[in-house]
């Protein structure tokens, strides 16, 4: 039988409030916005120039690093932390939305169940029950390890947007893996999310149509990104405290990849506030408290899962969503 479950965590934004001297940087976050978007579109441009593909894989794999700081931008808007005044933080998080791609509504709405549900069983990736299946375990552990974790968001963003709300909620609300994440999700939201993503659509096809951009180019940059990225997204909660706020690592990275990352390896400071910019994460650590190696850590996720020894803590009650204007 499973272990009892813990007990809650009061969520980190109930408790503090962003203090005075830790205000948003705006303009660095418009800068950083525009110079990722740009930056992006120029290595799709020149990679759709090229004939070698071992070109393109290279134009990809740094494009793949450009979309990184892009989704630590994405991530920034989903918490209202991008920009201060809410319609600014929802049009740049919808602009750095496109070139995930996912629509910036299904982004904010998922992720804020991630930080209620992080460390349930419903986000237990690395552990297992004796009861669990372990080839299913094994084959979602190494598919995320492998690159495989990308292709599901944008894919189901569409079948969220086009699919009728009986079906929707038959595929998105069953299942233990999904169910948490749109649970509450209103019929507004799913408008927004279809907006969104025929903004996304738009996007795609002008960009190609302008710049003559080749299909199969793209496609290539954005397989570097789906590896780059999908490796990542487990790894500063792999083996952490069964802890809705606790259970994550503030790891040690080298200078460059931690402003690529915009202090993203800092991701414990971050669900004890998430309500403070990326700019200030490496403030909030403890004396102290222990930082493993970003690159160790990596590697001891592709040993595989474990058995489970703790007890599940309970959902705690995530920061709101913010509003859009």
């Amino acid at each position: 039988m499973n272990p009892k479950h813990a007990s809650a965590n009061p969520p980190a934004a109930a408790v503090f409030s962003t203090p005075a001297d830790m205000p948003i940087p705006d303009r660095l976050n418009l800068c950083l916005v525009v110079i990722v978007l740009v930056s992006a579109v120029s290595l799709l441009w020149l990679a759709s120039l090229v004939q070698s593909w071992y070109l393109v894989v290279g134009i990809g794999v740094l494009f793949s690093y450009v979309l990184l700081t892009n989704y630590a931008l994405l991530h920034e808007a989903a918490h209202g932390n991008l920009q201060s005044r809410p319609s600014c933080n929802y049009w740049l998080g919808v602009l750095t939305g496109l070139l995930f791609p996912i629509p910036f509504s299904m982004i904010r709405i998922t992720h804020q169940g991630h930080h209620t549900f992080n460390r349930t069983d419903s986000e237990m990736f690395d552990l297992y029950y004796p009861h669990d299946n372990l080839f299913l375990k094994y084959v979602r552990w190494y598919g995320i390890l492998c690159g495989f974790f990308w292709p599901l968001v944008p894919l189901g963003a569409i079948l969220f947007a086009v699919l009728p709300g009986p079906l929707r909620r038959q595929l998105f609300g069953q299942t233990k893996s999904t169910g948490y994440l749109f649970a509450n999700v209103q019929q507004s939201s799913v408008w927004a999310v279809r907006f969104e993503l025929a903004g996304v659509l738009v996007f795609f096809i002008g960009l190609h149509a302008w710049l003559g951009l080749h299909w199969t180019h793209t496609l290539v940059l954005y397989a570097c990104f789906s590896f780059n990225w999908s490796t990542r997204q487990y790894v500063g909660h792999a083996f952490s405290k069964r802890d809705t706020v606790e259970g994550a690592w503030n790891l040690r990275h080298n200078g460059l990849m931690t402003w690529v990352l915009l202090h993203g390896e800092y991701d414990k400071n971050h669900h004890r506030r998430p309500d403070v910019s990326w700019f200030y994460l490496p403030r909030l650590s403890l004396s102290g408290e222990e930082r493993p190696s970003y690159f160790k850590h990596y590697w001891r996720q592709w040993l595989g899962p474990r058995p489970n020894t703790e007890a599940a803590p309970v959902p705690s009650v995530s920061e709101p969503v913010p509003a859009h204007g």
